[in-house]
Order: C-alpha cells, then structure tokens, then sequence
C-alpha cells in the first residue's frame, strides 16, 4: 500500500540549531536578525559551548578491556539460542495473552529514530518492551530533508505517523558516534562512491553550524557538539513533512530529542515546543521544553 505524500507544506526557508544542552534553547532562525538577536544567539551557543568543557570522560581499566574483549568474542549462535530459550520461558510464556494480542495488531505509541551503533540499542538503555515502539535505526540516527525524496527512514516516518498513529518522534543521538566523526573529517560533500559519505552528508548543516560556532574546540568537542546539532537538524526536518507538521500543530503528534553519553551513563531528553514559537520579524521561532537530564 502507498501512502500520498501531500504537497510540501511552507516552512523555514533557512534553520539555525542550538545544542540541546540550552534551557529554552531557540532551534528556528529569523530570517532576518537584529543585532540583539545576534547577541543571545552568541550567549546561548557560548553556554552550550561551556557544557562541553565539562563532560567528564572516565579513565577506562585495562581489565575493563578485557570484559569488553571477552564479551566479544564469546557470543555466538548458542548463545543467542539460550537467550532466546530465556525470553521464551521467562517472558512470552508468563505473558502470552499479551503477546497474542500482540500478534494480532500493533499500538505503538513512539517512534525511535536511533543510531545503528551496536552499542546504543534503544530497548537495552530505555526498557522498550515489544509494541511499544515502532523503531528505525540508520547510520548517527538522521532524518534526510523532506526535499531529498523517499528512503528507508521516512518511509517508516511516513507508516509510522499516517497509519500507526504514534503520538511521538524521538530522535536519540549518542557520545562517540562513528557517523558524526565520517561527516566533521570529510571534505565538502564526501565520496559520492561513497555510501556513508552519501548518507552522512544529510547534516551537512549541523556540520557547518559547528565549525562556525566552535572553532577553539578539539576535533573530539567539536564531534560532541556536532552530534547534539544533529539530532536538532532531524527534529526540525521532520517539521518538514507536510504530514507530520500538520500533527504537530493540531497536537496530535510531538517532537523530541535524546542524547545518550554511554561513557558516563547519562541521558538528555528535550522536547521542541512548536505551541510555545511565536513571529519574530516574520521568522518562525522555536523552543525546547521539557528538558530533563536523567543520571
């Protein structure tokens, strides 16, 4: 079955983001900007900046390399028997009306867009139990420009929001993402051979909004920031789709980001507040609200 995409809504000619690590921080830009607009936007990026200093990275045990390398080399497909065997006797069976329900229809009520790295799996770290998100996982967890046409992801944004009827997006970035270092070390638009040059390149923007914004920083801070201005370019693509911000303005449908640091266990949750934007000199403003930070 093919669901119509309608024609392309009017939004933001052009985007400017901020690190989510801001209170009320403003991820819309005006189109035209005052010069006290210019001095918060500095203020706002100079705090975010700060937040980056403080990031702690602990000192990894040499024997903690070691767990990790066992940990590697011993799975295998009798482990992964036993696993299963595990679920099937602790868990489908101890809640099989569940799971038959489940066989019969699904109510999700998020959609997850997350990173492919192996180790940031979204059900381990926030508890997903089966049916309860509709889940897509692609290379530093992007969502393309409505403008660049059908792939996997939106295709699933598309299932996900039009039949599901999900009442939420997250977007979960993470710490020490591959995808984000290929995009900051790659000249101009990459190896158009290249598929992960190809694909990365969808946040081009957050790439360039970090190099203008942080340009004292090490290559690793600036990845840090960049993987934060990333996950804000994908929640302000999705308002992007004509279906999806029409959701969003009856709300029906929200918006929101996560930022997973696995060296210190830590996770940022934020929401984009379209209800709270307002019109500053004819250029849509947004807001993040909500913010948490779970430790």
């Amino acid at each position: 079955m093919v669901w119509p995409i309608r024609q392309k809504a009017s939004w933001m000619a052009a985007v400017s983001t901020l690190g989510p690590g801001l209170r009320n921080t403003h991820l819309g830009v005006h189109k035209h900007s005052s010069r006290s607009n210019q001095r918060n936007l500095a203020q706002a990026e100079e705090t975010h900046l700060g937040l980056l200093h403080e990031i702690k990275h602990p000192v990894v045990r040499p024997e903690a390399l070691s767990d990790v390398s066992k940990a590697k080399n011993g799975l295998n497909f009798g482990e992964m028997k036993d696993r299963f065997l595990s679920f099937k006797k602790q868990k489908f069976l101890r809640e099989s009306e569940h799971f038959q329900n489940l066989a019969q229809v699904q109510d999700p009520k998020f959609m997850v867009i997350a990173c492919a790295d192996s180790r940031v799996c979204p059900s381990n770290i926030l508890g997903f139990q089966p049916g309860e998100a509709f889940m897509i996982r692609n290379v530093a967890n992007l969502v393309p420009p409505f403008e660049n046409g059908a792939s996997e992801t939106n295709a699933a944004l598309e299932f996900a929001v039009n039949t599901l009827e999900v009442e939420n997006i997250f977007v979960i970035g993470h710490s020490s993402c591959a995808g984000i270092e290929t995009l900051m070390t790659m000249q101009d638009d990459g190896d158009s051979s290249s598929f992960t040059h190809r694909w990365v390149v969808n946040a081009k923007v957050a790439k360039l909004r970090t190099k203008a914004a942080a340009p004292h920083l090490s290559f690793d801070q600036q990845c840090r920031y960049c993987e934060k201005e990333s996950i804000n370019r994908s929640l302000l693509n999705l308002l992007a789709y004509p279906w999806i911000a029409d959701k969003v303005r009856k709300k029906l449908l929200s918006v929101h980001g996560g930022y997973y640091d696995f060296l210190n266990c830590a996770f940022d949750k934020w929401t984009l507040d379209v209800n709270g934007s307002n019109n500053t000199l004819g250029g849509k403003h947004y807001l993040v609200k909500d913010r948490e930070l779970w430790l």
